[in-house]
């Protein structure tokens, strides 16, 4: 029996191309793991209006962790039109199913490395280390929104904020209400992944990254819990920043930034801008994290116009893979992976489209595998 029971979700579009990028260098590496195929994305919103079925959540629950490819979604108008015409009209609404899996699982921490590889030409300057906390389950994501605003909603949060009555004469179907929910908790655990990450790592700052000055109590509260937790952990610094300053601190001065902490919408655009820096979203991996459980997966979209061409960079999924290793604690694996894929980039011969090459995603991981 295999050691591990690795759920796989290609996913949508380009997915299933890294997808199959990643399952070279997996078996090269010989990876002792059962892979479970799981249903997930587009494909099933439009015949079952579910993107992520009762049966995808079950064999999640018998596995280890899972490796995901990527998602499609579209506005709630073309979502509706999508469906097959026996499902329409019938009141089904699209949620992301990533955004469903991080709450169903409480996968809490977002991880994401961006670091520059030595020889990428695509690098905006030589050296950037970067990684970003994103908390992974409140925030704008939680999905309580209100169009239209419902008088009763209206009425509660004037008889609590005189700022709304300013709203007063602007019809309910003119409003649009989305609600950002922080908890303590959800700062506490997030805050402490990171200073843990910088100890363990020995970077020398964490830098909270908010917008307390204006979004006085949700980001009040994560800047206060920053300090608070910091207190623990007095051979690292706590640097403060808003996120507008930020974007363009790291434009300006990549280099004088490590480890970074944010909530759920600032890190989603935040760690965006880190993985341009170091060559864009082709490089840009991610891990989605709990106490019990994990999701790996590249942040890039789904890009359908290149769907089956194996066309786009498979390092940000090679990278995935890098992240679920350590995790599952087969280090030894993830620095193999992770050299084999330094050796490549500093070569320069075997490259996607987007670093002037002509390879495709399979002869790049067969390129990495060949080096493990």
């Amino acid at each position: 029996m295999a050691k591990y029971k690795i759920a796989w979700m290609p996913g949508d579009g380009v997915g299933n191309d890294v997808m199959d990028a990643a399952r070279i260098v997996l078996d090269k590496a010989k990876f002792d793991a059962e892979y479970v195929p799981a249903d997930i994305g587009w494909e099933f919103w439009k015949t079952e209006a579910n993107p992520l079925p009762d049966r995808t959540l079950d064999i999640l629950k018998n596995t280890d962790c899972a490796l995901f490819g990527a998602i499609t979604s579209l506005p709630k108008e073309e979502c509706e039109s999508a469906l097959i015409p026996e499902l329409q009209g019938k009141g089904h609404v699209y949620a992301s199913p990533i955004v469903r899996l991080r709450q169903e699982f409480n996968l809490r921490t977002n991880l994401r490395p961006c670091k520059g590889y030595e020889g990428n030409p695509l690098n905006y300057k030589d050296g950037i280390d970067l990684v970003v906390f994103r908390e992974n389950t409140e925030d704008l994501y939680v999905g309580i929104e209100f169009h239209p605003l419902p008088d009763e909603v209206r009425d509660v949060v004037r008889k609590h904020h005189k700022k709304m009555a300013r709203f007063d004469k602007t019809p309910g179907d003119e409003i649009a209400v989305s609600l950002r929910v922080n908890t303590k908790t959800g700062c506490t655990n997030i805050i402490t992944d990171a200073f843990e990450y910088a100890k363990k790592h020995g970077y020398k700052s964490v830098t909270v990254v908010e917008k307390p000055n204006v979004v006085r109590e949700t980001s009040g509260l994560m800047v206060r819990t920053a300090r608070e937790v910091a207190k623990k952990y007095p051979d690292i610094e706590l640097w403060e920043t808003n996120i507008d300053a930020m974007c363009m601190w790291l434009i300006k001065n990549p280099l004088d930034y490590g480890v970074l902490v944010t909530s759920n919408m600032f890190g989603d655009i935040v760690s965006d801008l880190c993985a341009q820096l170091v060559g864009g979203l082709g490089f840009a991996a991610s891990g989605n994290i709990g106490d019990n459980y994990a999701v790996f997966e590249p942040t890039h979209g789904s890009a359908p116009k290149y769907a089956g061409q194996y066309k786009v960079n498979p390092m940000a999924m090679l990278l995935s893979v890098k992240l679920m290793f350590d995790w599952l604690g087969e280090t030894e694996l993830g620095s193999a992976l992770d050299g084999a894929m330094a050796d490549v980039i500093k070569e320069g011969k075997i490259l996607t489209y987007d670093m002037g090459g002509t390879n495709t995603s399979l002869e790049v991981a067969e390129a990495v595998a060949g080096r493990m």
